[in-house]
């Protein structure tokens, strides 16, 4: 007998431990992993107890992914090392760009090795996003300019790579040239193909080898596709699948944003996403997560198999890092970026 496949929905959960509720979600087909958040953090050791209960409770290998980018996209802190966000990196970048690349694979490096260690499978990092206007992307971003993230991105994906962690480009193709939070607005960015080409495609093109997974962004390019990216073929097939040449996994953004409203209630926002390409989406608000199920019903669900190439390898233990020096240096030095001169 074949071994049970994972679904294709990230779901969100309430707090520090499995309720059962969510252990009847955790068994549902159209479930394959976790998205966790600070509510669902108090220290290491409930952490770590409560991804072994998500990978008992369920019959399927469950992802367990989290947002832990530094700066104020940080889920979990007491227990880890503060990673400052990555426009420090580029600002250091403008002064010193060997120092600059060499902090960009500590910062990826540490901030990979730490979660897997805790049992986190994978960080939805980096942003690839040109800090432009975004008032969401912001000190998210490593700069401005194409060169800078592209040259800091690469390093950073190679610390998450040497850690064990497979890495996630987003919101692809680009949200930081255009003012709106898609969490509250929609988000029309008007430039024409061409423009978008030139500047905030330019990471994710140059990147596109060493990215494992890529967010969809939800955000509308008209001159492209009339319907927000994460759900335009024209985006997801026609150009990153076919023009780009993209065999990685490909991610929704969380369905339960605003601009994610465009298609409708949360499982029609599902379907419109694997229709367009999608091989895995986000429900991330776990009030939304039972409405979502008895949504689908009995419809076919889409295999989720693609989220297996997105599991962790961790090859330490929290107690063998703490014998290097290196690594201990590599912590310190990160967490007093933040009162840096680039801060």
């Amino acid at each position: 007998m074949s071994a049970p496949k994972p679904g294709p929905v990230l779901i969100g959960i309430e707090g520090l431990e499995l309720t059962k509720r969510e252990r009847d979600w955790l068994r549902h087909p159209l479930v394959g992993g976790v998205v966790q958040f600070t509510r669902n953090y108090a220290d290491l050791s409930q952490l770590e107890a409560l991804n072994a209960s998500i990978r008992e409770a369920a019959p399927a290998p469950m992802l367990i992914c989290v947002d832990h980018e530094g700066g104020r996209v940080q889920r979990f802190r007491e227990g880890f090392t503060r990673l400052p966000p990555l426009a420090v990196l580029g600002r250091m970048y403008a002064d010193s760009p060997d120092v600059a690349r060499d902090f960009a694979y500590r910062h990826g490096r540490v901030m990979a090795t730490e979660l897997l260690v805790a049992g986190v499978d994978h960080s939805f990092a980096p942003v690839l996003d040109l800090d432009v206007e975004s008032c969401v992307i912001g000190d998210r971003s490593f700069a401005a300019t194409r060169e800078t993230v592209t040259d800091l991105g690469g390093h950073y994906l190679a610390g998450m790579h040497d850690a064990g962690m497979k890495t996630c480009g987003k919101h692809f193709p680009g949200h930081g040239s255009v003012l709106a939070d898609s969490h509250v607005d929609d988000v029309v960015d008007p430039r024409t193909r061409d423009a978008i080409e030139a500047a905030d495609l330019q990471p994710f093109r140059a990147l596109l080898n060493e990215l494992d997974s890529l967010m969809m962004a939800h955000v509308i390019y008209p001159a492209v596709d009339e319907r927000p990216a994460g759900y335009s073929e024209t985006w997801i097939r026609d150009i990153l699948r076919g023009e780009l040449g993209y065999e990685g996994v490909v991610l929704s953004d969380d369905l339960g944003m605003h601009a994610a409203g465009y298609a409708g209630k949360l499982a029609d926002r599902a379907k419109r996403s694997f229709e367009a390409g999608c091989d895995a989406v986000l429900v991330c608000h776990p009030d939304e997560v039972a409405e979502f199920i008895e949504q689908w019903g009995d419809e076919n669900v889409p295999d989720g198999s693609a989220l297996l190439a997105l599991a962790g390898r961790n090859t330490v233990t929290r107690e063998e890092l703490a014998t290097v020096g290196e690594w201990r240096h590599w912590q310190r030095s990160l967490a007093e970026l933040e009162q840096s001169k680039w801060a």
